[in-house]
């Protein structure tokens, strides 16, 4: 089956134009944050960061199927002693877009740096929002699951009455569970804090996110050969792992030194066929570059 990558050079308010409607199965992306990467991408104001990224997620709602999802890694910044509102702010005018808010991941960044601060201790979390289209969307979680720990040697011990049976939630959410149908698995379902380190080993990008972080929603809301889009790609980092994983994907970037440090990492075109590997020859890009 033959795998692409295309990579645009430019605005992504314009650049998202190009892409079919309802074509995307997953989007990941962290774009820059509020006066942050002034060097790089000019620094957006607290005040009009909303204004300035709701063209583009209104955008990200016409390319994304249906039954796709939007990951959103994004943090707030402090402004004068006070954390700064413009991502809550966001999240209400996405949904008066037709976005649906369906979850918040917590990224827990392992090795944050230390530091000290008059009113405040240091980040070690960043946010990953999660938005869909419909309630109704793809989501293949066992490709997440993770071993059951220790704790379930001593929690499945001794189960009581109420284990054994469908514990209804007692302030009428509907949920409930069964502790007892554990019993007998290896594997439980993830929570939905992610511990990760930060990408110290990659200097070309100034907050390039690690690799592992759109693995796992890679794994999570896409199965081969659907199409991954990063509309701020950075360094790339979404793309390479999509394409490793056999994947379809799409990004990206005004900055043309991120533009090229991505050209120059993907791999040549490659079919991945049942036959053995063969050269192919290498496209000459002007402001795309496929990797099929």
């Amino acid at each position: 089956m033959e795998i692409k990558t295309d990579i645009f050079l430019g605005d992504s308010k314009v650049e998202l134009l190009k892409i079919p409607t309802d074509s995307v199965d997953l989007i990941v992306t962290s774009p820059p944050y509020a006066d942050q990467r002034k060097g790089t991408y000019g620094g957006i104001h607290p005040d009009n960061y909303v204004s300035w990224f709701l063209p583009i997620t209104q955008q990200l709602l016409r390319v994304l199927k249906p039954s796709g999802t939007f990951i959103l890694n994004i943090k707030e910044k402090v402004v004068n002693g006070e954390r700064s509102t413009y991502v809550m702010e966001l999240i209400l005018e996405m949904r008066k877009q037709g976005w649906l808010w369906t979850e918040e991941f917590i990224w827990h960044k392992k090795n944050c740096y230390p530091g000290k601060w008059p009113n405040r201790f240091r980040d070690a979390w960043e946010r990953l929002l999660q938005f869909n289209k419909s309630k109704s969307f793809n989501m293949y979680q066992e490709n997440v699951m993770v071993p059951m720990g220790d704790w379930a040697k001593t929690r499945l011990k001794n189960l009581s009455e109420t284990d054994k049976t469908r514990d209804n939630s007692k302030v009428g959410s509907g949920f409930g569970k069964n502790i007892s149908n554990w019993l007998t698995r290896d594997k439980a379902y993830p929570t939905n804090v992610l511990h990760l380190a930060t990408e110290c080993s990659n200097k070309n990008h100034s907050a390039a996110f690690p690799a592992e972080l759109p693995e796992w929603f890679i794994k999570l809301f896409t199965k081969e050969n659907d199409l991954v889009l990063d509309p701020f790609m950075g360094s790339g980092t979404t793309l390479v792992v999509a394409n490793r994983m056999r994947r379809n994907s799409i990004g990206i970037d005004i900055v043309k030194d991120y533009y090229d440090i991505v050209k120059s990492q993907l791999p040549p075109v490659e079919l991945y066929l049942l036959e053995p590997k063969g050269k192919y020859e290498k496209p000459k890009p002007k402001r795309r570059y496929a990797v099929r």
